[in-house]
């Protein structure tokens, strides 16, 4: 089923914004976080697509993801379901691998990351013709809500492992080549060779806030991943 038209494309972009959305148990922050980003494209006017790359949740995320497929049409929803949790990073290889979209946006689906901030990111973009824009909680209006002292302490970690970016998608694709991780240490990687391969940066100033329902998905296992990871990527660079 084709999307109902909502909005009137923008007339002065070609560009096509494809967002990322990996899911793991968020049956119930998804349709919150899907109605805010057909919000926010459509009242800004650019194409887009959102591919949901649901790792076997438990909890019905996929069906609701179906769901919320038929609401919106095929074109606006694709999913890109795998059978069992694989890893943060390849669940992006995976997802751009289907993703027609010239710019892809990476962010969380807990709503951590709130779309309102999309627009800004479009036109921090096209201000300077970046390879990716990445958002931050350490400039302007940007901020930490909803964390308690110890972990709004961890934020300069927190902030690559669970970043909120705009790439463009040949930029990302040629990163994601060289990229050895596939844990939640993949996000640091990226930016690390990113910086290496002089590609250019902007940012945009952003909130973040607690995840509204469920648990985080960064338990001990991938916690002591994250620490292995991270010594192989300090060790390799």
């Amino acid at each position: 089923m084709k999307s109902r038209n909502t909005s009137q494309q923008n007339p002065d972009s070609e560009d096509k914004y494809t967002v990322l959305l990996p899911t793991y148990n968020e049956r119930e922050n998804l349709p919150l976080i899907v109605w805010l980003l057909v919000k926010y494209f459509g009242e800004s006017g650019y194409n887009y697509e959102i591919i949901v790359i649901d790792d076997g949740s438990p909890d019905g995320t996929l069906e609701m993801a179906e769901q919320l497929q038929r609401i919106y049409g095929e074109d606006k929803i694709v999913l890109r379901p795998r059978p069992t949790k694989l890893g943060l990073g390849t669940a992006y290889i995976h997802g751009i691998k289907h993703a027609t979209g010239n710019f892809i946006f990476i962010m969380d689906a807990d709503l951590s990351h709130h779309p309102k901030f999309i627009p800004e990111f479009i036109k921090k973009q096209k201000e300077g013709d970046y390879d990716l824009v990445s958002g931050t909680r350490y400039r302007g209006n940007g901020g930490v809500y909803g964390w308690d002292l110890p972990a709004a302490l961890s934020f300069p970690s927190t902030q690559c492992v669970r970043p909120y970016r705009l790439y463009k998608k040949k930029v990302l694709e040629s990163l994601i080549e060289r990229c050895v991780s596939k844990g939640y240490v993949f996000q640091m990687e990226i930016i690390i060779r990113a910086r290496q391969l002089k590609y250019t940066i902007g940012e945009v100033p952003i909130s973040f806030v607690d995840r509204v329902y469920g648990e985080s998905k960064l338990g001990g296992t991938e916690i002591v991943s994250f620490a292995k990871g991270l010594l192989i990527l300090f060790a390799t660079t």
